[in-house]
């Protein structure tokens, strides 16, 4: 496919002025191989595998930096889910031991997140799942890099109330021996959770993926704002045009970058993830693209058909330009880590039940807020569930991440810091669903999962 003089200057324009960034290279590691019957033999082939392809990621991805100009902002890896290689193993005190060999080996390859330190529990646990689980507070909570995730259900299995009961009780540990509650930040409950997703904290390297794989997310909301602000006649369809030729442009810059970073180290290449991704620049907000549509205050009514057009666009624009396109490949909309998000929450705009009704339209609607942390374990649990439930009827995928923070009230707010930046403390409804989610089970999967 020819490239034009003309793309090649507004590709250019996006990455200097407009934020443009391959948001992150992820690269997936299965460990499989690793296992072993001495704990401390195991432990080390984990760590060597980790560090050596690790470490030839950092060093190719900052050769590509250089080569294209385009920021590559995270270099990431993902792992075959822990609790997969971990049965002969399972006590608290090894999966502790297990998450520092791998912070370890992120941190002395130079990687900022190494995801998969989790389980696929959708219809049921193993001993070494729910051990899983018990250790997560220590784990998130002591360690830098490492990232945690539970898919709990999918259309064809339907959800596990089950698991989702013990995660009220886990955040708010883990929640209590990590500063304002961010050790919350780097665990992830899905539904439906895909194999290939290079965006933390939900990325693992699933059991059907090659033995390495790299994954690419690019990212873009400055740009697509800036489109958009030059379109403010346009109708519906027209604007969806725009944004649409705006993310084909966005993904092929980022495919090109992640073949030759593939073809580099020798492994297959993946897939783009084409998802907008915020950060709390100026500029690089997807509630400000919201807001350019002509959405007064993101969260205010519209707000849904608006986000509804801007992931169909998104949608259909990298799949135009790519045919790797996979993980969530929609719209992030984490409210501390937008500053258009957190802008909309503390002035009222934008609520905890707003954002579940985003969720319909968008894969990670409920990601990043903050409520009070004396809420109950209970009422944590209805919210992952009723964020999730959509996932399930609407056969898509959906996380929740929720961070009760500790000693913190309503309209308090919470400083996180770089990337994860700050987080109004949101309210939540006095009232409880505590019979309800107690019944346990499993919610059955819909009738649109007999499709064979």
């Amino acid at each position: 496919m020819e490239i034009s003089v003309e793309e090649v200057y507004e590709t250019a324009r996006m990455i200097l002025f407009e934020n443009l960034d391959l948001r992150t290279t992820t690269l997936g590691i299965n460990l499989k191989d690793c296992v072993h019957s001495d704990f401390g033999k195991f432990r080390k082939r984990v760590h060597d595998k980790v560090h050596a392809n690790a470490s030839k990621l950092v060093q190719q991805a900052k050769r590509l930096e250089e080569k294209y100009g385009i920021p590559i902002v995270n270099k990431r890896v993902s792992v075959t889910p822990i609790s997969l290689i971990m049965e002969t193993h399972c006590t608290r005190k090894k999966y502790y031991e297990m998450a520092m060999t791998l912070d370890r080996a992120a941190r002395e390859a130079g990687i900022d997140f190494i995801g998969g330190f989790g389980a696929l529990v959708q219809k049921g646990f193993t001993k070494a799942e729910k051990m899983l689980i018990a250790s997560l507070p220590e784990v998130l909570s002591k360690t830098e890099r490492v990232c945690a995730f539970l898919n709990v259900g999918s259309t064809v299995t339907g959800m596990q109330l089950d698991a989702i009961n013990l995660l009220g009780k886990m955040l708010k540990e883990t929640a209590s021996k990590s500063k304002d509650g961010i050790g919350c930040a780097k665990f992830v409950v899905l539904v439906n959770a895909p194999e290939d997703n290079p965006f933390m904290a939900g990325a693992f390297h699933g059991v059907g993926e090659p033995d390495l794989t790299l994954n690419v997310g690019v990212s873009g909301p400055g740009a697509v704002r800036s489109v958009v602000e030059k379109n403010r006649e346009c109708d519906l369809t027209g604007l969806s045009e725009v944004i649409k030729r705006t993310v084909f442009k966005i993904t092929r810059a980022g495919e090109l970058i992640g073949r030759e970073l593939a073809r580099n180290l020798n492994i297959p290449f993946g897939i783009v993830d084409i998802s907008l991704a915020p950060t709390t620049r100026e500029g690089d907000s997807v509630a400000r693209v919201i807001e350019a549509f002509g959405i007064e205050r993101m969260g205010t009514h519209g707000s849904t058909l608006a986000l509804a057009l801007l992931m169909d666009a998104v949608k259909k624009g990298g799949a135009m330009a790519s045919a790797n396109v996979g993980g969530l490949s929609g719209t992030f909309i984490p409210v501390s880590e937008d500053a258009g998000m957190i802008e909309a929450a503390v002035k009222g705009a934008l609520t905890l039940d707003k954002l579940e009704s985003l969720t319909s339209v968008c894969s990670v609607g409920l990601d990043m807020f903050a409520i009070p942390g004396d809420t109950p374990e209970d009422t944590i649990n209805a919210i992952i569930a009723d964020a999730l439930a959509i996932g399930i009827v609407n056969n898509k995928t959906t996380a929740v991440r929720v961070i009760p923070v500790p000693d913190k009230k309503v309209g308090e707010l919470v400083e996180f810091g770089g990337l994860l930046g700050t987080a109004p403390v949101m309210k939540v409804n006095k009232y409880s669903a505590r019979d309800f989610i107690r019944r346990g089970g499993r919610l059955p999967a819909p009738v649109t999962s007999l499709r064979n």
